[in-house]
């Protein structure tokens, strides 16, 4: 799905939303744990009610991953649910993976072979060959670690280079781009950290960025838009606790619904006020 394809998505839905399907068995209603699939359950009742607000579901892989076989197998049948159910939807493998060349090749299998994402996180951390194996897949994405909302980013990321003044993550962006295009790298930028979003346009105006940090994180959706925009929306905000955990009772769907409603309301306001909408 490249750019020109994600922006009539975009368009059509009125809206830039991810949705984060990060299920905690834990923390989902207790009458879901009578079903034999409990985590599926939820996720298949909160995809039913958000689906005509979002563009796009992000599992995170490690709350899949904490219930071992059981999990896998909840999260291969929410992606074959969200296929076959709402095709065309994108979705995003939250796996943050990256490693030499050989383990990314089956990294990139599974996820785009095996599992049916469209794009999945990697950390660019070990370079560009840990990287091209997710690139090689026509019509799939890699969605670089960038700039990211929690607080440790500042431990490593703002580093500077003495000579040039250039940050960690602004050559991550720079030298990225020679990877591969606009149409199959995204990069995470957190929402808490909108007020880079200026200078970051400047190094990579066409790519589009994946912005988690909205709602139980505290970031901003006007800031975000504001300083990330561009003339295809070019931007995926994603909010994971915010809309699935609104709720604990039988009326969590519901709930999940009305709050993803009112996030679309929002940027369909915004996408027409910058002349997006036709």
């Amino acid at each position: 799905m490249n750019n020109q394809q994600l922006f009539e998505k975009i368009k059509k839905k009125g809206s830039f939303l991810c949705v984060g399907l990060d299920t905690d068995i834990k923390k989902i209603p207790d009458f879901l744990l009578e079903s034999n699939d409990p985590i599926f359950e939820f996720n298949k009742a909160i995809i039913d009610a958000t689906e005509p607000y979002t563009v796009a579901y992000k599992p995170n892989l490690a709350f899949y991953e904490s219930e071992g076989a059981e999990g896998w197998r909840s999260l291969e049948k929410t992606i074959n649910y969200i296929n076959e159910c709402y095709p065309g939807t994108f979705l995003i493998a939250d796996a943050k993976r990256g490693d030499i060349g050989n383990t990314s090749s089956m990294y990139a299998r599974a996820f785009f072979e095996k599992m049916g994402f469209d794009a999945v996180t990697v950390a660019p951390y070990m370079g560009e060959d840990s990287v091209k194996p997710f690139l090689a897949y026509e019509g799939k994405r890699v969605v670089l670690l960038a700039l990211t909302s929690n607080k440790g980013a500042n431990d490593f990321q703002f580093v500077t280079d003495s000579k040039t003044g250039e940050r960690l993550f602004e050559r991550v962006l720079r030298i990225s781009q020679i990877w591969g295009t606009s149409d199959n790298i995204m990069y995470v930028i957190g929402a808490t950290k909108a007020e880079e979003l200026k200078g970051i346009r400047m190094i990579v105006p066409d790519h589009f960025l994946l912005i988690p940090g909205i709602g139980a994180q505290g970031g901003s959706l006007q800031d975000v838009a504001r300083y990330g925009l561009n003339d295809q929306c070019g931007l995926l905000v994603n909010s994971s606790r915010a809309i699935i955990y609104i709720s604990n009772d039988k009326d969590f769907a519901i709930k999940a619904g009305e709050c993803a409603s009112e996030i679309r309301d929002e940027m369909y306001s915004i996408l027409q006020s910058n002349g997006l909408m036709t």
